[in-house]
């Protein structure tokens, strides 16, 4: 059984511990929290922009902190999964790997390059795993499509349009701020980041056109160069003004005998385009819960440190070009030309 102590009580943080709750081989045992209230188990304060709004909770039988250095100290912790905002996750991550604990953090890995990569090193230092939880792959519809690349079922990967938009979520008052939030680059188009370096590799450039909100690309466009100068793929991502359309995202993705494409605002579910002229919608056996996806995310994350054979999904360095992506795009608007990773 691996015990986890979970870092910040917030939407995601009660999303987690929701989720752990279906993880077999994993047991929240420890909780750490600033705000009094949410402590003591009364969550009803927490609201996010999808799944369940929060409720008065039981517990009993979980330690409750208020201090991250107490619940670091605590010998029956295993892995501790950080929850916190992002400007907390590079100083957070590198005490629980020096205290000796195993760390899932939440995406992104941060907010600066420098701050990422010092938690890689201290990991390295540590003997310990840095896990950064990009949810992305174990959503059912890129799940399908990233299984559907790595097999060759319909040849190789030629490239793909990739897109993730919102409205301007007024709720996040810190969204826009890059000592905060990180603005749409880094808490909003990390996840298409993210999953192109999976199934790309590292691209060797990228081209980005979009316009700035003070320091942080508030909507863009991105073409990446890659060493297979054949690959043709592209990202757009972003806020629009209008709420009428507060979130969608999918992608469009080439093969050589087929095409892949998914729209969550247009409720195009994922359909597969064979060269022999054939639609094919395939059918998922995911559950019903928003919580699900996130489950077989700590699932895999559990399953890594029960065994001790890393997880690729979760991989820190994976995360951390990630965050590399992001900030050359941005040089790339700021500069008006592509610029080299």
């Amino acid at each position: 059984m691996i015990n986890v102590g979970i870092c910040g009580l917030g939407f995601m943080g009660m999303i987690h511990y929701l989720a752990y709750q279906k993880v077999r081989g994993a047991k929240v045992k420890a909780i750490c929290e600033k705000i009094p209230e949410r402590l003591a188990g009364d969550w009803r304060s927490i609201k996010g922009n999808f799944g369940p709004r929060g409720k008065k909770m039981n517990l009993a039988g979980i330690a409750t902190y208020s201090e991250l250095e107490k619940m670091l100290a605590d010998p029956n912790i295993d892995m501790v999964d950080i929850c916190l905002p992002p400007c907390a996750h590079a100083e957070t991550a590198i005490a629980a790997l020096k205290a000796g604990k195993h760390v899932l953090c939440e995406k992104p890995i941060a907010l600066a390059v420098d701050d990422a990569r010092r938690m890689v090193k201290t990991a390295n230092q540590a003997g310990k795993m840095l896990m950064i939880a990009h949810v992305l792959p174990f959503f059912a519809a890129y799940r399908f499509a990233l299984n559907t690349i790595q097999s060759k079922k319909y040849g190789r990967f030629l490239g793909g349009n990739f897109t993730r938009v919102i409205s301007d979520p007024l709720w996040l008052k810190d969204f826009y701020d890059p000592n905060g939030c990180g603005g749409p680059m880094v808490d909003l188009h990390i996840h298409d980041a993210h999953f192109i370096r999976l199934i790309c590799g590292m691209p060797k450039a990228v081209h980005s056109v979009g316009r700035m909100r003070g320091r942080v690309a508030e909507y863009f466009n991105t073409q990446f160069l890659c060493s297979d100068p054949s690959l043709v793929v592209t990202a757009t991502s972003g806020v629009i003004n209008q709420q009428g359309r507060p979130f969608t995202n999918g992608y469009e993705i080439h093969l050589q005998r087929a095409t892949l494409l998914f729209e969550s605002w247009t409720q195009t579910p994922v359909t597969v385009l064979t060269d022999d002229g054939r639609v094919r919608r395939p059918k998922f056996t995911s559950g019903t819960d928003e919580t699900d996806d996130f489950a077989a995310e700590l699932t895999e994350a559990t399953k890594a440190v029960a065994t001790g054979k890393p997880s690729k999904l979760l991989d820190g360095q994976l995360a951390l070009d990630a965050l590399i992506l992001g900030q050359k795009q941005t040089e790339s608007i700021v500069k008006r030309r592509p610029v080299r990773v």
